[in-house]
């Protein structure tokens, strides 16, 4: 994937609001905004003070807004940005723009009220916006001719089916549990990819600006083998938790990640938090298997691996 091959091009004309001038705007402040409150409810909903309409559990909805909703909406915004390097195009924004807002929107409201309105109608409302995230970027990169980028199309198709799984998987067995390990592996792929690809270069920039030395490898051969790795071993985490197997699998994976982040020359970032923090979200990758492992080995909630890499990494 190459985050730098076109240069971004000039705005067209656009005389509507600003925040719908690119789709980072909305997106990021939405989604910001939704993870602040959505954790408020979730305080007194997990003790007991708070009831909420809707079809899922609880905990299913809170694991849902949070994988499947405010997710959704940042990788959006820096998807729909990313685009505009990536093929040179104007920018997707107005009318197109809003409607995506809108959708994202009835999604949250669906999911929440989805014991009023019914799953079915929920199900549709709360899919349907990725699905139209996933055909617009396809668009777009297709239009650029932008092949080699396709393949965050199809992590997004990924997570999209994910949703689907957790909405049915909900509503058939009373709780979501598979297709919650598919949205957080879709996830932490994501990250694994968009990231080593955008760290060593934003690092590189920096450094080579700011403190010449030693700089971060860029991304190479061993990348593309530890990311195929992390797919085969999340794989393994997908359809067990427990056991040598996975345990030793998931702490292989946390090494070679770590082994990665020390290819990429973070410690020399303490004088920019903008680009240290790229760094620091990324470490609770490795973390998170790690953490994971232990879990498979009964030493520690399955719960530590699961928010060191969904609200560390992912919301970082």
């Amino acid at each position: 994937m190459n985050t730098t091959t076109t240069p971004a091009p000039r705005r067209r004309a656009y005389q509507g609001p600003a925040i719908l001038s690119y789709g980072f705007r909305p997106f990021f402040l939405l989604g910001a905004i939704y993870a602040g409150l959505a954790i408020l409810v979730w305080l007194p909903v997990f003790h007991g003070e708070l009831v909420l309409h809707s079809a899922f559990a609880p905990r299913d909805w809170h694991v849902h807004e949070m994988l499947f909703g405010y997710l959704p909406a940042v990788m959006t915004g820096f998807l729909f940005t990313a685009i505009l390097n990536w093929t040179g195009r104007l920018p997707i924004q107005g009318r197109p723009l809003l409607t995506l807002v809108l959708v994202w929107i009835a999604g949250r409201v669906a999911v929440t009220a989805s014991a009023e309105i019914g799953w079915l109608a929920a199900f549709l409302i709360d899919t349907s916006f990725l699905a139209l995230v996933a055909a617009a970027a396809t668009r777009e990169i297709l239009a650029g001719k932008n092949w080699r980028n396709l393949k965050v199309v199809v992590l997004i198709t990924l997570l999209l089916a994910g949703n689907v799984a957790f909405h049915i998987e909900a509503h058939l067995n009373g709780t979501a549990d598979v297709s919650i390990r598919i949205g957080i592996a879709t996830v932490v792929l994501l990250i694994s990819l968009i990231g080593g690809r955008i760290i060593p270069s934003f690092t590189r920039n920096w450094l080579a600006r700011e403190r010449p030395g030693r700089l971060p490898a860029p991304f190479g051969r061993l990348d593309v083998a530890i990311v195929a790795i992390t797919a085969v071993i999340l794989l393994i985490w997908i359809v067990r938790q427990e056991g040598a197997l996975v345990g030793t699998t998931l702490a292989v994976a946390g090494l070679l990640h770590l082994v990665r982040l020390g290819r990429w020359a973070g410690d020399r970032t303490f004088g920019e938090r903008l680009v240290l923090i790229l760094h620091v979200g990324y470490a609770f990758v490795p973390l998170g298997f790690l953490f994971g492992a232990a879990s498979a080995f009964g030493l520690l909630p399955p719960s530590a691996g699961l928010h060191a890499w969904m609200a560390g990494s992912a919301e970082s």
